[in-house]
């Protein structure tokens, strides 16, 4: 089992900036891909980022690409997600989860998910 929470979301401006963070405890972390994940009112849940195990290939929605930094720090069971340039349309709950076989985008393939961390835009 793999426990993650994440934080960080909150409300910022158009434009703005936010850092989310995913702490995971139990298995070790190192051993999983890592992805982020969001789901905005009556949409379905949208794959953001994917980070590998040792963080060497990472990859992004074309949504958020150019605006978005993914990046996990082993050391500290941590996985990060840097927002820049953010607007309304990014406006959902952002869910950060670990997948122990496949580097995918799939949100079937990540068998342990965070609780999730609103982030809203005002415009």
């Amino acid at each position: 089992q793999v426990q993650l929470v994440e934080s960080g979301g909150g409300l910022v401006q158009a434009g703005g900036s936010l850092k989310l963070s995913c702490a995971a405890s139990g298995r070790t972390f190192s051993n999983y891909h890592m992805g982020w994940f969001r789901q905005a009112p009556g949409k379905e849940r949208e794959f953001v980022a994917r980070i590998s195990t040792r963080g060497v290939i990472t990859s992004y929605a074309d949504s958020v690409k150019g605006r978005f930094t993914i990046s996990r720090d082993n050391a500290k069971n941590t996985v990060y997600l840097q927002m820049d340039s953010l607007n309304p349309e990014d406006t959902a709950v952002y869910y950060c989860a670990a997948a122990p076989l496949s580097f995918t985008t799939q949100a079937r393939d990540y068998h342990y998910w965070g609780q999730g961390t609103q982030v809203t835009v005002s415009s």
